[in-house]
């Protein structure tokens, strides 16, 4: 009989429910088929991520580190940021299906572990507040909110593709000249 390896299912059950929540969302998601996909039991991911909404908040927590890390925000050149932006979540729609999944969930009240995601965007906003403070983007705008407008111009597309594809359209170069558009409008949004 082989082993059991207690990273190697914590780890499928995480890739299983992000898969589910990013389709169902948290209301609609369930741990059985999570457990189904991850060839796990039910108990294993009650007693390794305890109930069904903090099994979300710890994906959602995840994958805000993974975005932060592989895409720190980068005031001195915006327009490259931008470009990694928009490359991280066509490779990874998931995370803003997640967000959006917990926006329509918890609309304006407090998150669980809403103070963990406070840091995680203070940190972003004082990188802006930095490129603020060294000239090289406005600060007419406030910084977090220059930050909200840049990532809601890199995100919406992902977010609604519907939009995009009756608007913009759905073939490569109506994507590549979104992405022209987007960053050039971050441009001049940040431009002093």
């Amino acid at each position: 009989m082989a082993a059991r390896d207690p990273e190697a299912t914590k780890a499928r059950i995480f890739e299983a429910a992000v898969a589910e929540f990013a389709r169902h969302g948290i209301a609609g998601a369930r741990i059985d088929r999570i457990a189904a996909e991850a060839k796990a039991n039910k108990q294993l991911i009650y007693a390794y991520y305890g109930n069904k909404g903090e099994l979300f908040a710890s994906v959602l927590e995840k994958k805000m580190l993974d975005l932060a890390i592989s895409v720190p925000v980068d005031p001195d050149d915006i327009e490259g940021w931008i470009d990694r932006l928009l490359d991280y979540h066509s490779v990874h729609p998931e995370l803003l299906r997640l967000l959006f999944w917990e926006g329509m969930e918890y609309g304006t009240a407090e998150l669980p572990h809403e103070a963990e995601r406070q840091e995680h965007y203070a940190r972003k906003v004082a990188a802006v507040r930095d490129g603020q403070e060294r000239g090289v983007i406005t600060d007419a705008i406030p910084a977090p909110d220059l930050l909200f407008l840049l990532v809601a111009m890199a995100n919406w597309a992902v977010v609604v593709p519907q939009m995009k594809r009756i608007l913009v359209g759905g073939g490569d170069a109506d994507t590549d000249g979104l992405r022209d558009s987007i960053k050039k409008a971050a441009r001049r949004i940040v431009d002093r």
